[in-house]
């Protein structure tokens, strides 16, 4: 609904869009320069590949820990300074491990610390903003606006991480770290001067957080759409997971790309991402010409096409036109589930839903679906590996089709509400 306020200052909500969208670029390039100094750091310093593979482990536990409770939190207080605090303390934790390079003080310990309290941070910075994105946009351009979002941190992820793996063979991977820091930063800078309002009137805070906790996920379980594209999501990542995690020993040892010193590896670890740039401006049209629900039954199955196009290449070339267009496939699936998911859900429950759920999905689905690629590939090679990861998302598909999306697919398509569930 457009207030009154916005027709008299048209231009202020496209503005703290913009501030709103630079905010989550600037993070998200912090957080994926992070991503490659670190272990480098940690590498450099023990030699240890155990101590290298901690710091995945911790970055990866704080959604599955702190999901839920993360999620009730961000509905009972402001956004805004959940977000801006969150940001701030993250900075402030990052910038230690420079400083104790410099003093010669760094332990493996101390990084592998911070990186569990920066991840865990950045579960509740990712709960509130959550329900920050509808309450800054309004319902009726949710969907666009996602996109937007997921197109500029998919660009991002295109081209920092290669950006950042160059630099930090001539700088120190703690100066990164501090380059990180300052980007922590600058997003909290431009989320506080964001004038409109990112939360709506609060609900009272219960006694247990348990209590809050159930009231997100009974939304989400009995509101039958929501029910099935969240579950739906799970099967979806577990097959993405794998693909994602068996790319550098597929090229190996079924394109024969070796890892390194061969270009055509760099060509085919960004087909993914192009496809999911292309998808980010593909599932708005598609979104309001076909409706979330048919568009999720087309897209599913088109997502597995392409993943059995990737199983079955043999040659570089048509592996990477396949992985690009299962990234445009699998990208269209978790736009329109995530984008329908929060224009049903009411804003009292939005960070709750929309954390639970991308718990199920980022948490659970996508790590299961690497460690069972990778623990086959080891046993049985990378062909059974990622075909029994294909064969869980052709059951969510199937899942998919008989389920009642397939009665609302018949409807024509108008926004959707957050009125009570199917």
């Amino acid at each position: 609904m457009t207030t009154a306020l916005e027709h008299a200052r048209p231009t202020r909500p496209v503005a703290d869009f913009r501030r709103y969208l630079l905010a989550r670029v600037v993070s998200v390039s912090g957080t994926l320069i992070t991503a490659v100094a670190l272990p480098v750091l940690v590498y450099r310093l023990t030699g240890s590949p155990g101590w290298t593979s901690a710091v995945a482990v911790v970055e990866a536990l704080p959604y599955l820990l702190f999901g839920l409770v993360a999620g009730a939190l961000a509905d009972h207080v402001d956004r805004r300074r959940l977000m801006v605090s969150a940001d701030l303390v993250s900075a402030a934790l990052l910038a230690t491990i420079p400083l104790a390079w410099a003093a010669d003080a760094v332990t493996a310990p101390h990084i592998v610390l911070v990186a569990f309290a920066v991840q865990s941070l950045f579960v509740v910075f990712d709960a509130a903003n959550f329900g920050a994105l509808p309450s800054l946009v309004g319902r009726d351009r949710l969907t666009t606006a996602y996109a937007s979002v997921y197109g500029a941190t998919t660009l991002a992820e295109l081209l920092v991480p290669p950006l950042a793996g160059l630099v930090v063979t001539v700088v120190s991977p703690a100066a990164l770290l501090a380059v990180d820091a300052v980007t922590y930063v600058a997003s909290a800078l431009l989320i506080r001067a964001i004038t409109r309002a990112l939360s709506t009137r609060r609900s009272t805070v219960s006694g247990f957080v348990v209590h809050d906790v159930r009231d997100g996920l009974t939304f989400l379980w009995r509101h039958g759409t929501v029910r099935v594209l969240t579950l739906v999501g799970v099967t979806h990542a577990v097959g993405t997971g794998a693909w994602i995690s068996l790319l550098v020993p597929w090229a190996d040892r079924v394109l024969g790309v070796a890892p390194s010193g061969d270009a055509r590896l760099a060509v085919l670890m960004s087909c993914w991402g192009v496809g999911a740039l292309a998808a980010s401006r593909l599932t708005p049209p598609l979104v309001r010409r076909y409706g979330a629900a048919l568009l999720a039954l087309l897209a599913l199955p088109a997502s597995l096409a392409c993943g059995l196009g990737v199983l079955v290449a043999s040659h570089w070339l048509i592996t990477g036109a396949a992985a690009s267009a299962w990234g445009v496939t699998a990208t269209i699936v978790v736009i329109n589930g995530v984008s329908y998911r929060q224009q049903v859900t009411p804003d009292e429950l939005q960070s709750r839903v929309n954390t639970t759920a991308r718990m199920l999905a980022w948490g659970l689905g996508q790590p299961l679906g690497a460690m069972l690629a990778g623990a086959m590939t080891v046993s049985v090679g990378p062909h059974a590996a990622l075909g029994v990861a294909l064969g869980v998302l052709a059951l969510g598909v199937a899942a998919a089709w008989c389920s009642p999306l397939r009665a609302e697919a018949h409807w024509r398509r108008t926004p959707p509400t957050a009125s009570g569930g199917r």
